[in-house]
C-alpha cells in the first residue's frame, strides 16, 4: 500500500480544492444535503480567501462557508477527536446565526443555518455513519425551528461493501476516507466523471508549489498547536499536583491522579 501525502482531509487541500473548483463543492453539497443539483438556483463562496498570515496562526480554521439559495452552510472537516466537537459546532452554529441579522433586520429573516462536518472518529454510538440535529420537544419531538441543521458524517463507519458508481454520497465520503493510493485508484476505476474529476484536482493541486508552502505553513501551525495544548494540560494538572500536596497528598498518590513524574512532583512540593 502507497501512503498518500496529502489526504481529502488536509484543511489546506480541502480548501484550495473546493474554492478553485467551486461545481465539485456544488455537487459535493448536493450529496450531503441531499439536493437535486437543477434545484439550486444561487450558490456562493462566502469565505475564498487563504491568507497566508492566518495559515501560520495556531487554531486556524480552514472551513467553506457557503450560500445556498438563501441557506447559510459551513462545511468543516475534524480529524482528530478533542472530545468538544459537538460543542464546538453549536459555538460555529451561534456565531453563524447570530451574525446573518441585517441591521434593524427582524428575527423571522434570520436565514436556516446549516453546518456540515465530516469527521474521522466516531462521535455518536449509533452505527450509521450519517446523523442529522435540530431542535425538538423532548417528548412530542415537536420542530421548534427549521433555522437550525447540524449534519455529522462519520468517516469510519462508511459500510464496507464495494463502491459503485451509483451511490455519489458514498464516493465522496470515501475520498475524504481514503488514505493510500490504492484507494483512490479503486474510485477512480469506477469512471465516474464527477470522481475523476475530483482525483484529477486533487494531483493538479498537491503538484503546486503554492499548495506546498501552505501545507508548511500549515503543518508548522499545527504543530504549534498540539504543542500549546499539551502545555496547558501539563499546566492543569501540576496545578492539580500543587493543590493536592498542599492539601497534604503524599507523592505516590499525587502521580497516580496526574500522571506526572516524580521528579516534577518533586519540584512542585518545594
Amino acid at each position: 500500500m502507497t501512503r498518500l501525502e496529502y489526504t481529502f482531509k488536509t484543511d489546506t487541500l480541502f480548501k484550495m480544492l473546493f474554492v478553485q473548483n467551486p461545481d465539485l463543492l456544488k455537487r459535493l453539497v448536493c450529496e450531503l444535503l441531499r439536493i437535486r443539483l437543477e434545484s439550486i438556483g444561487q450558490f456562493e463562496i462566502k469565505n475564498p480567501e487563504m491568507p497566508p498570515e492566518s495559515l501560520d496562526g495556531k487554531f486556524c480554521r480552514l472551513d467553506i462557508n457557503m450560500t445556498v439559495d438563501g441557506q447559510l452552510v459551513d462545511l468543516e472537516i475534524q480529524v482528530r477527536d478533542e472530545k468538544d466537537y459537538p460543542e464546538r459546532v453549536l459555538y460555529y452554529w451561534a456565531r453563524e446565526y447570530s451574525t446573518a441579522l441585517p441591521e434593524s433586520g427582524d428575527y423571522k429573516d434570520l436565514p436556516r443555518t446549516v453546518i456540515i462536518s465530516i469527521i474521522s472518529f466516531n462521535q455518536f454510538e449509533s452505527p450509521e455513519f450519517h446523523s442529522e440535529f435540530c431542535p425538538l420537544e423532548v417528548k412530542r419531538h415537536e420542530l421548534l425551528s427549521d433555522r437550525m441543521s447540524l449534519h455529522f458524517f462519520e468517516l469510519k463507519k462508511i459500510p464496507a461493501h464495494p463502491l459503485t458508481a451509483n451511490d455519489k454520497l458514498l464516493l465522496w465520503l470515501s475520498l475524504f476516507k481514503a488514505e493510500t493510493q490504492e484507494e483512490l485508484e479503486k474510485i477512480k476505476a469506477l469512471e465516474e466523471p464527477v470522481m475523476e474529476q475530483a482525483i484529477n484536482a486533487y494531483q493538479k493541486i498537491t503538484a503546486t508549489p503554492e499548495f506546498r508552502e501552505m501545507e508548511r505553513m500549515r503543518s508548522y501551525a499545527r504543530h504549534n498547536e498540539a504543542a500549546a495544548l499539551r502545555h496547558a494540560r501539563d499546566e492543569g494538572r501540576e496545578e492539580v499536583a500543587k493543590n493536592a500536596l498542599r492539601e497534604g497528598a503524599s507523592a505516590d498518590f499525587v502521580q497516580r491522579i496526574t500522571g506526572l513524574d516524580m521528579e516534577t512532583i518533586k519540584r512542585l512540593a518545594q
